[in-house]
């Protein structure tokens, strides 16, 4: 005799059930099939599958799955014609399937992994792939397999690449379709990569980190809207840098960019502007970047930069901090007027908003001073705004906020100034 609950959901549309199903987690989903014959295979008719071995009894040898079980699963999976595949994998000795990378139905697939020995990359074939990320893993044997997936995804339109351990000397993403990219490599190994090329003529987004190349032999961005650009110099090229001579070259990577319309730099990347560049490039399109700074790096490349931004409408600082040079005594070698006149990249400036995010985690008098500068000579602006630490006292951000409105009432009468906490920005 059937005893099966006598409610509304029971009385549902199968497909209706096996949706409210795919909300719970699979272990609790499985138990309905004791509710009646009409529930007993409902929950294995579920769209997706999400397993997570954390709250599964572990073995007594307390190593948690065992890997041949993982492998099965997944070879599984891709045999059904899975459409989404997020693999999160921290499981001892697992070695991924090569065939994780060969399915013709699959459209956004995910792996992360902490302790995977790695996938081989012997056949890509992903014809319907539009978005895949990839997180901390090892691909290949020493190849260059960024390529040779982008290749194999005929509609990949967007790509994630952190720390992904592949051929470490030379690397390559090529694609017609694609829209969006990050490429966010590990800092571990402190080398200049020999070659990276980019040809991705469709691109709108990139977020890029990496060493200077010795060579970027195709850079093809000619569609790229936003770009947030983390290039460092090794050890070494820092320890070597000089005014006399580029310790590096990444001129033509920033040719490459110099259409984008939106662009954050970190601090780092300023000093690869200063030490590993023949000349700024002109960004004719910039209406919008974003400065991140530190106390260890110099701002010799922001004169330059900011000139070559003739139609630059908004420009943030993450923090206004920089390292003191001997450049800061030259009228256009820094910002912070240490010289004692006006830098014409300022006085010339085409920005209308400014905006100060951090302010105040280091020498707010300093900040201060500097923000007057800006103030007093950038005739266009028309909009400052602080964000301050939600830590500084109250009072203080008041005082701060007076400070800056009094000395505007002078120095920059059409400017409109707003200190706010940094949990509003």
């Amino acid at each position: 005799m059937d005893i099966g609950p006598k409610d509304k959901i029971s009385n549902l549309p199968e497909a209706l059930i096996c949706h409210i199903l795919s909300f719970l987690p699979i272990e609790d989903s499985a138990l309905t099939s004791v509710l009646s014959k009409r529930w007993r295979y409902l929950f294995a008719f579920r769209p997706n599958l999400v397993f997570d071995d954390s709250v599964c009894l572990r073995p007594p040898c307390g190593h948690g799955v065992i890997p041949d079980y993982v492998t099965s699963w997944i070879l599984n999976v891709l045999e059904r014609g899975v459409l989404d595949l997020d693999l999160q994998v921290n499981v001892n000795g697992v070695r991924l399937p090569s065939k994780v990378f060969v399915s013709k139905s699959l459209v956004r697939l995910r792996i992360e992994s902490g302790n995977v020995r790695g996938i081989d990359v012997d056949d890509v074939f992903l014809p319907k792939l539009k978005s895949l990320y990839l997180h901390t893993i090892m691909l290949g044997k020493g190849e260059d397999c960024f390529e040779k997936l982008t290749c194999g995804c005929y509609v990949l339109e967007e790509l994630v690449l952190n720390n992904v351990y592949s051929n470490v000397w030379n690397r390559s993403v090529s694609s017609k379709t694609l829209k969006r990219l990050t490429l966010w490599c590990t800092e571990s190994y402190d080398k200049n990569p020999h070659s990276v090329s980019f040809d991705t003529p469709n691109l709108v987004y990139l977020k890029y980190s990496d060493y200077v190349a010795a060579k970027y032999p195709k850079v093809n961005f000619s569609s790229l809207v936003d770009a947030t650009i983390g290039l460092a110099m090794t050890s070494d090229q820092d320890a070597n840098a000089s005014y006399d001579a580029l310790v590096g070259n990444a001129t033509d990577f920033l040719m490459g960019i110099c259409n984008v319309q939106i662009l954050c730099l970190s601090a780092n990347s300023l000093a690869v502007l200063t030490f590993c560049c023949e000349s700024i490039p002109v960004f004719n399109n910039l209406i919008q970047l974003t400065i991140k700074t530190n106390q260890s790096v110099g701002w010799e490349s922001l004169p330059a930069l900011l000139k070559n931004c003739p139609i630059l409408e908004t420009l943030v600082f993450e923090g206004l901090r920089h390292m003191y040079t001997i450049k800061c005594g030259d009228v256009d070698g820094c910002l912070c007027k240490y010289s004692g006149e006006v830098p014409s990249c300022l006085s010339s400036s085409p920005v209308k908003v400014l905006k100060i995010l951090r302010f105040g985690e280091y020498g707010i008098v300093n900040q201060i001073e500097m923000i007057k500068i800006f103030l007093e000579t950038m005739p266009h602006l028309e909009q400052l705004t602080v964000h301050y630490n939600i830590f500084i006292g109250g009072d203080l951000i008041i005082e701060v906020s007076s400070q800056l409105k009094n000395f505007a009432r002078e120095a920059s009468p059409n400017c409109e100034i707003q200190v706010i906490p940094d949990v509003l920005s």
